[in-house]
């Protein structure tokens, strides 16, 4: 699993850094995608932010469970905005989406020392 994991990681990491920096940097196409969106471009900043920090936070000890569901938080949010505003398609979003979601499954044992709960066994 641990060789998955760093596969999948690479690739979300690839992904997310390419997309959360050219939101950040202000791109044309990420600039009119936000307008037709409608709610301005703090969206979009706000949007490249949470991914550059979740793509780093997949790399961080004990914090890839925080970063894949950042990351898939924002794909949930994405392939509704394409359902329901944009229209194309939103596969992409979906696919990347399910990748999240497979390191969030494999770095499940996270989520109850994320939360608060950490369990005192050893199983």
């Amino acid at each position: 699993m641990t060789y998955l994991s760093i596969g999948l990681r690479v690739l979300l990491t690839i992904a997310f850094m390419g997309a959360g920096g050219v939101k950040l940097a202000g791109v044309e196409m990420m600039i009119t995608t936000f307008d037709q969106i409608g709610f301005g471009q703090g969206l979009r900043y706000l949007t490249g932010s949470i991914e550059i920090v979740g793509a780093a936070l997949l790399w961080m000890p004990r914090k890839q469970v925080i970063g894949a569901a950042l990351l898939g938080g924002t794909m949930l949010g994405a392939v509704m905005t394409h359902w329901f505003i944009l229209g194309p398609s939103a596969l992409p979003s979906i696919v990347l989406g399910l990748l999240c979601s497979a390191v969030l499954y494999i770095h499940r044992d996270q989520i109850a020392q994320v939360l608060g709960r950490a369990s005192t066994s050893n199983a």
